[in-house]
């Protein structure tokens, strides 16, 4: 089956850290790119990362030196490591994937005191 799936998400205070997960099957997953997407409640979805076919990563300039995209082609793993979390991270993480036109059902990140 063609998916991404999240997981990893969860309730966290401010200034701490936590990693999400996307995994992937059904396609070969080192030919291509994926992204973090998330949106928050009442507000459009926004784009935090990518990492690209070869391993180059790119940020949003909120999240910019606080996450961190990484792959791991042999296991089909995507991970955004997120540090110094602020109540403004709050929102449902998405993993996509745009050429198949592939996105992941989501996971809630809540950055919370």
């Amino acid at each position: 089956q063609v998916q991404l799936v999240e997981s990893g998400g969860g309730l966290v205070q401010p200034g701490g850290s936590l990693g999400l997960l996307c995994a992937a099957s059904g396609f070969v997953f080192s030919g291509y790119g994926f992204n973090w997407y998330r949106q928050a409640p009442g507000k459009q979805r926004e784009w935090v990362a990518t990492i690209a076919r070869g391993g180059t990563a790119t940020y949003a300039n909120s999240v910019k030196d606080r996450f961190t995209v990484s792959r791991d082609n042999a296991k089909k793993l995507v991970y955004l490591q997120m540090s110094r979390l602020k109540p403004e991270d709050t929102a449902v993480y998405h993993c996509n994937q745009p050429q198949l036109g592939l996105w992941g059902q989501g996971t809630q990140v809540t950055v919370s005191s």
